[in-house]
């Protein structure tokens, strides 16, 4: 009951014009319509829409296949044993519950910022802040973790072809016997050349890419499996489910990427239309060659005997067919495999900051757009240096855990929001849509929380540390500059 007498406290402001509290503010979530209404638009130009169906699945399946294979495999094998190839569809399954709700939203909110525009739209500015927060962790790092393993297929490749390697004190970083990783940086630094050049220049570069990696796998599994020993895969689980957990929490690293195709929203012609089916497509056909692949790897070589080397494939190769030749050949193939995972994440990374700064909600330089080439330009050039940087001074198996748990709590909150659009606007169209929802969104939601349960305490403190800075960042930054405040004042 309201006091008649009093005075009001201040008769220049009525209830109505009372700025919203702080709970209001962090739950305030951004229109679907005003997300899509702004795609492409950046600081000084937009983004061009060259991308078709195709570009957009070799997009996925760039950042996707040969992460796995490539560079973690040889640090999977020895915490499941045999039972990796379990890991690799335990995995997969994971990644395709979230796929599917991945898809849903690509098509219904075709924009560059993912699953950090779809939280926003669902759940609010503080979620898809720490939305987005997680996938920094997820690209920005998982670039530098990529780069890793460039450098030591790089080094079989020089190895097998003039018979001399980079020294280790430039070819790894401190904690693996190295000073700097030189490679890792030059390659995350070709990468930035490429995406400098725009969309559709890095996208062609990309394609060719793809084509070889695939070709490398395949060729991969014609050899390796003359020698395929069934002995292999006696005691086929010897560290139990627990082991498979953990190889499968790991190798969840290599399924990073399908979602790649979701950034380039705001640069797809009929983004609709292709983005759902380039990131089904996508999935598909990296978690066929991954199976197959670590199944032959297996059966060629016992588990026991694998080690953390980052180049186990084509160790491989060299051990079946005593020749030098076919693992040189592999590893030049592996070099052109990793190197389009590196270009297609970093370009996805710097998509998602476009989107946040165009929200307020990081500096406007990661928005500018360069009116010749229709690209971020000063967005690229800071991420790329960043991710060469950590590249060449993190050892991998610590950017892969880190990187795993960030994208799992991501993937996470996609389940989520698919269902939270179902319900807040279940007339709104959309090209493809979650069959058995909430279902199968609700145990992709459950498989992502029982594998970031199965990575280590220390990868844990990490992502405390990291989401604890992102949340500093948020408060004394995007808090008081995000641009949609001056909409409720």
């Amino acid at each position: 009951m309201l006091d008649q007498g009093a005075p009001p406290q201040n008769p220049g402001r009525t209830a109505a014009s009372a700025p919203p509290g702080i709970g209001t503010r962090l739950i305030r979530r951004k229109p679907v319509e005003r997300l899509v209404a702004e795609g492409g638009q950046g600081e000084g130009g937009a983004l061009r829409r060259t991308l078709g169906l195709w570009q957009l699945t070799m997009i996925s399946i760039g950042a996707t296949l040969g992460t796995g294979i490539f560079v973690v495999l040889g640090e999977a094998v020895p915490k499941a044993g045999p039972a990796v190839t379990l890991s690799f569809v335990i995995a997969g399954l994971t990644a395709l519950f979230s796929a599917l709700s991945y898809a849903e939203l690509a098509g219904t909110i075709p924009v560059a910022g993912s699953s950090y525009s779809y939280a926003y739209a669902t759940m609010g500015e503080l979620v898809a802040w720490i939305c987005g927060w997680c996938l920094v962790l997820e690209y920005g790092v998982s670039v530098a973790a990529v780069a890793v393993g460039w450098g030591e297929y790089l080094n079989e490749l020089l190895d097998g072809t003039i018979g001399v390697t980079i020294p280790a004190a430039l070819s790894a970083p401190p904690g693996d016997g190295g000073v700097f990783n030189l490679p890792a940086l030059i390659v995350v630094l070709l990468a930035m050349a490429f995406l400098l050049g725009g969309a559709r220049e890095s996208a062609r570069a990309n394609t060719v890419m793809v084509v070889v990696k695939i070709a490398a796998l395949v060729l991969f599994c014609a050899i390796g499996v003359q020698g395929f020993r069934s002995g292999n895969y006696e005691n086929f689980m010897p560290l139990g489910m627990a082991g498979v957990s953990a190889a499968g929490a790991t190798l969840f690293f290599s399924y990073i990427g399908f979602d790649a195709a979701s950034t380039a929203g705001e640069e797809a012609k009929d983004a609709q239309r292709d983005l759902p089916r380039a990131i089904m497509l996508s999935l598909v056909i990296v978690t066929a060659l991954y199976v197959l692949v670590a199944a032959v790897a297996v059966g060629a070589k016992p588990w026991k005997n694998f080690t953390d080397s980052e180049a186990a494939l084509a160790q491989i190769m060299r051990e079946v067919t005593g020749q030098t030749f076919w693992g040189t050949l592999l590893a030049f193939c592996a070099v052109i495999a990793i190197a389009s995972v590196v270009l297609t994440v970093l370009y996805g990374q710097t998509r998602i900051l476009f989107a946040m700064s165009r929200d307020g909600l990081v500096p406007k330089v990661f928005a500018k757009v360069h009116p010749k080439t229709g690209a971020p330009r000063a967005n690229t050039l800071i991420v790329s240096l960043f991710c060469g940087v950590l590249a060449a001074a993190i050892p991998l198996g610590q950017l892969a855990d880190a990187t795993s748990i960030g994208t799992l709590f991501a993937f996470a909150l996609v389940n989520v929001a698919v269902v939270v659009l179902r319900r807040t606007k279940p007339d709104m169209p959309r090209t493809f849509r979650v069959p058995l929802s909430p279902v199968l969104p609700a145990l992709g939601l459950a498989f992502c929380l029982w594998m970031m349960g199965s990575l280590s305490t220390v990868t844990w403190v990490v992502f405390g540390v990291w989401m604890a800075a992102g949340l500093v960042f948020y408060f004394v930054y995007g808090y008081r500059r995000s641009r949609l405040a001056p909409s409720e004042k």
